[in-house]
């Protein structure tokens, strides 16, 4: 063929783009390719692509507890936490008791989905459970010492922990958190407990770490 060159040029982009794994619609015009610069191509619509793919890049979610709020309704407390349905054990916090302590609560219904197996006939909130509402709301608390924006609390370990009495559909559980120590601005220990109706259902002593959001997106 007359145009042999030109067809060879073509089939060298066709098989370098081919690289790329996936189909592609396009319509592409090329001025003195080679090799180098299809690979180059191809690395930048294997870019776009995967960009397009994932979405826009995630910002740090925006941690707000302010030193100024006396109390967090529950789209506040989900502006804090990092935890989705049905995973979101603190449905208010009432109040701050200074810098170190807070009092929050926790609804517990029929409809939480944990009560299908636990147990059928017999519905009880797993102690586990329990133990996480009183995390989630040290973590508030923690957050709220100091700046907390782009970051968020993790749970690192449980101790003396009790589970004293069960709790049923329709309870309402009281979580009184509050600081005992911390080293630095990244690592606080709490003493929390939960209570239902007063008397006291679970305690425990807790600690936390403050890290950047995006390392639990």
């Amino acid at each position: 063929f007359k145009d042999e060159f030109v067809r060879h040029k073509i089939l060298d982009i066709i098989g370098d783009i081919v690289l790329l794994g996936m189909p592609l619609k396009a319509h592409i015009v090329a001025t003195r390719p080679g090799h180098a610069i299809n690979a180059e191509l191809t690395k930048l619509l294997f870019a776009k692509l995967e960009e397009k793919r994932k979405g826009p890049k995630k910002k740090p979610r925006p941690s707000k507890v302010l030193p100024t709020e006396t109390e967090l309704d529950i789209r506040r407390i989900l502006d804090t936490l990092p935890h989705r349905y049905p995973f979101v054990m603190v449905d208010r916090v009432m109040e701050f008791i200074g810098e170190d302590e807070l009092v929050a609560i926790k609804n517990v219904t029929i409809n939480e989905p944990f009560f299908q197996g636990h147990f059928p006939g017999n519905p009880v909130m797993p102690g586990v459970l329990q133990l996480e509402a009183m995390a989630q709301a040290a973590g508030i608390l923690m957050l709220r010492r100091g700046s907390s924006e782009g970051k968020t609390s993790l749970f690192m370990s449980a101790d003396k922990v009790k589970f004293r009495k069960p709790v049923r559909p329709g309870d309402q559980i009281i979580i009184n958190a509050k600081l005992t120590k911390s080293r630095g601005a990244k690592l606080a220990q709490a003493e929390c407990n939960c209570t239902v109706n007063g008397t006291v259902v679970s305690s425990a002593e807790l600690m936390f770490a403050i890290i950047d959001s995006s390392e639990v997106d």
